[in-house]
This record gives C-alpha cells, sequence and structure tokens, in this order.
C-alpha cells in the first residue's frame, strides 16, 4: 500500500463488496415471496456480512491474527453468497447472465481477500513516528 488509508470505507475490496451486497439486494427483489424467508433472507445476510467483517477487521488491524481472522470470516461469507447464488440460478431465479455478472464480482472480491491475507502485515495502523 503506498498511502495510507484512514477508514475501511477507503478499501477498494470493501467498495466492491457494497457493489455486490447492492447488486445482490436488488436481484432478490424478484424471487418469490416464498423464499422471503429463507433464500432472499440468506443470500442477503452473506453479501451484508462481506463488509461488514471487513470493517471488523479494519478495527482489529493492531493484530495481524484478528485481522485475518475477520478477512477470513469475510470470504466465508463471500463463499456462502456464490453458493446462494449458483441455488437462486438452479431454482429459475437468477437469469445466466445475472448470475455471471454477481460471480465476477465475487470472484475480484476474492481475489483481493486473499492479497490482504497475504499482506496483512501492511494493514497495519500508522506507527506513532508518523
Amino acid at each position: 500500500m503506498n498511502k495510507r488509508l484512514s477508514s475501511y470505507r477507503e478499501l477498494r475490496v470493501y467498495q466492491l463488496a457494497c457493489d455486490l451486497d447492492l447488486a445482490i439486494h436488488q436481484a432478490t427483489k424478484t424471487f418469490p415471496p416464498e423464499e422471503r424467508y429463507s433464500l432472499t433472507d440468506q443470500v442477503r445476510r452473506s453479501s451484508r456480512s462481506i463488509g461488514a467483517n471487513l470493517a471488523e477487521a479494519w478495527a482489529k488491524r493492531r493484530s495481524p491474527a484478528h485481522f485475518v481472522s475477520k478477512i477470513t470470516d469475510a470470504d466465508g461469507e463471500l463463499q456462502e453468497t456464490t453458493h446462494w447464488l449458483g441455488r437462486a440460478h438452479a431454482y429459475g431465479y437468477l437469469s445466466t447472465a445475472v448470475l455471471a455478472a454477481n460471480e465476477a464480482k465475487c470472484s475480484e472480491v476474492g481475489r483481493m481477500l486473499g492479497r490482504m491475507i497475504a499482506k496483512a502485515d501492511s494493514f497495519g495502523p500508522p506507527t506513532s513516528e508518523t
């Protein structure tokens, strides 16, 4: 990282996770009413949790182990989201194009999370010397 960020909101991965969350929220508006408390709720919750875990990771970045743990949680929620998107497509609730677009977003977020885990030390808070 070249520039020190002052907030998790500045993380590109956080911004992409929020874009994914919004896309999924929009796509699930067309799901059948009987899925409201099951599939709709599940995929919305997991997609929302990606960004929430990133925010928590930012708060825990003084400890690389805690930071990595929360990023790993974000990745777990991402994988769950991908699973639910696949199920929604299988049930005929998502078109192939919408599935592909959202899976591409999931892949990009996943790659970024992986890089964050690999470079966890670079996300630490500024030292008192700066």
